[in-house]
């Protein structure tokens, strides 16, 4: 048996050798220690392991695990508050983590390297595959065999027609059957699949230029969000938060001015399981591009983003900026506008703070006031008694706050929280009765504070928007390379690479047909193929099919009975 498998193993060979396919490869030379290399000789090595792809895909995984710390640490160019906490939090650990460039992962020294060597690994490997392919795809298909008895699927049969003509039908054949053939002296050649290996090109040429498309948005993209109340402004450059790419700063955002004009809003008001769901957001703006361009009004809604060149601003959140208005204790205005309350319910509970640094007391002491809200576009109360909101738009507005004074913390040099008030070191204001006081407002109404602190009026309700400014240079790109990469892959792996031969030899009784295939790699759809051709060429010369040989183990076929005759019982052989 281990005979046979060696004879068979050399038969394979033998007809791989004829095929243009040998196996045999002249034996690689010794390699040589660094020391006897010359400076060339070394470079080309170093090269030849560099493009190689095994450390291709070595580098592609090295990729994805240097990506880890930057979702583990905090960065500077997204979360800089993260990493001053961070740096806070671990005295020890933070210095050494920055040392590192833990906090500015993807534009580190080391991520970079490994980025660009991947870069270089990918197109040192596949554009000298791109040329290979390209004079494999204007080759002639492969000289045929000598002995196509050898190939891994091979057919003969009998046919009438003449050599020649056999040929020529066979060539019709397997151009019909999309192999790219050519007539040879007494044979026929063909291939087909060439293009499993542009798959394969395409899928790694796409890998590159996927790479090329994140690191030019990793580079130059930017992003940032602004809160604006109706009937205000923002600049392009002026915004509450931004993170931009590696290259990237909020003076290379456009210098836009973008005006509220109006917020169009409608809930679902039907008593019905969909009560309170958003049906509507829409606002209305008034766009300028740049300092002296003219305005244009658009009407920027989910999804149908304004443009300013290729910057997008969105509409990203809705909600309610209660106009509060306090007076200190000398009777003047420290306080007057929409300050936006962020909500925190599908109702639109929103809470918000209103920090007053300059006010003063009735006695001329300067005194700082951060008064602390919640804010209700229907109240109602629920069942222990608190104050909610059962629908989000306002319908019965209500304002409830309270009243700090002390140290706001605004000089301290920290950047703050706009939307939360730091009571560390701050003292409650306290009614008449000593416990917090309390402030339970509707539009229109003034509470009057004690200790000559001043009054809080809540004058009416405004809503506001959050808009996101994006640019994301590449996005368009990498979907198409995605796309294409995905495209190549299917093709590389589900078009089969195959070669298929035909010899017509005039012979005694007609003439003598061979068909052989062989195919690279596995291929359970090579026999159908070379049975597919065999089929067609028959049909073709308009020979009949064959008759299928009798099963020499099988019993012949049961004598039909006729219509007048019954079947004969036989009876059954008892031991």
């Amino acid at each position: 048996m281990a005979r046979t498998d060696e004879t068979h193993l050399d038969d394979l060979r033998d007809a791989y050798r004829d095929a243009g396919q040998g196996t045999e490869r002249p034996p690689k030379p010794k390699r040589e220690l660094a020391s006897e290399m010359t400076p060339l000789e070394f470079a080309r090595f170093c090269w030849r392991q560099l493009t190689s792809m095994r450390t291709a895909l070595f580098l592609l995984m090295l990729l994805a695990v240097a990506a880890v710390p930057g979702s583990t640490f905090p960065q500077e160019n997204n979360d800089p508050s993260g990493v001053a906490t961070f740096l806070r939090d671990h005295p020890t650990a933070g210095p050494w983590v920055e040392r590192l460039q833990g906090f500015h992962v993807y534009s580190s020294v080391w991520f970079s390297a490994i980025y660009l060597l991947l870069f270089i690994s990918l197109i040192g490997c596949v554009l000298p595959r791109v040329g290979v392919h390209w004079r494999s795809l204007r080759s002639k298909p492969p000289r045929t065999p000598a002995r196509l008895d050898r190939l891994p699927e091979h057919r003969e049969t009998t046919l009438g027609a003449p050599p020649q003509e056999v040929l020529d039908a066979a060539r019709a054949v397997l151009a019909k059957r999309h192999f790219r053939a050519e007539r040879r002296e007494g044979s026929v050649a063909a291939e087909k699949g060439h293009h499993r290996e542009s798959g394969n090109l395409l899928f790694h040429l796409s890998l590159v230029g996927l790479l090329v498309a994140i690191a030019s948005s990793s580079l130059f993209s930017y992003a940032g969000q602004r809160i604006v109340t109706t009937g205000s402004t923002m600049v392009g450059t002026q915004l509450d938060s931004f993170s931009g790419g590696t290259w990237t700063t909020i003076d290379d955002v456009p210098p836009f001015t973008l005006g509220l004009d109006a917020m169009d809003v409608a809930f679902e008001a039907q008593q019905s399981s969909q009560r309170g769901e958003p049906r509507r957001f829409a606002a209305s703006v008034t766009l300028t591009d740049s300092p002296g361009d003219e305005p244009r009004r658009e009407t920027i809604r989910v999804n149908h983003p304004g443009k300013v060149g290729h910057t997008q601003i969105s509409l990203s959140g809705n909600g309610y900026a209660p106009v509060v208005v306090v007076r200190d204790g000398q009777g003047n205005v420290v306080q007057d506008g929409a300050t936006p309350f962020l909500p925190q319910t599908s109702n639109y509970d929103s809470t918000g703070v209103v920090k007053v640094p300059d006010a003063v007391a009735a006695d001329g002491a300067p005194v700082q006031l951060g008064v602390q809200g919640v804010f209700l576009p229907t109240a109602s109360t629920n069942a222990a008694g608190q104050p909610v909101s059962v629908f989000p738009d306002a319908v019965n507005p209500l304002l409830v706050a309270r009243v700090w004074t002390g140290d706001l913390g605004l000089d301290d040099g920290v950047a703050q929280n706009v939307y939360t008030l730091d009571t560390s070191g701050m003292s409650e204001v306290a009614g008449a009765d000593g416990q917090p006081l309390a402030l339970t407002m509707r539009p229109g109404q003034t509470v009057q504070l004690p200790n000559g602190l001043g009054s809080v009026e809540f004058a009416g309700v405004e809503r506001f928007a959050s808009f996101d400014v994006r640019y994301t240079p590449g996005q368009t790109a990498a979907l198409v390379f995605a796309l294409l990469a995905t495209t190549g892959l299917i093709l590389s792996l589900f078009l089969p690479r195959r070669r298929v031969w035909v010899k017509a030899a005039a012979g005694a009784g007609g003439t003598s047909v061979q068909v052989g295939g062989l195919a690279r790699g596995n291929d359970a759809g090579l026999a159908e193929e070379v049975e597919g051709v065999l089929r067609r060429l028959r049909e073709a010369l308009g020979e009949p099919a064959p008759e299928p040989a009798p099963d020499p183990g099988g019993s012949p076929p049961p004598p039909a009975v006729g219509d007048d005759e019954q079947p004969v019982h036989v009876p059954e052989e008892r031991p």
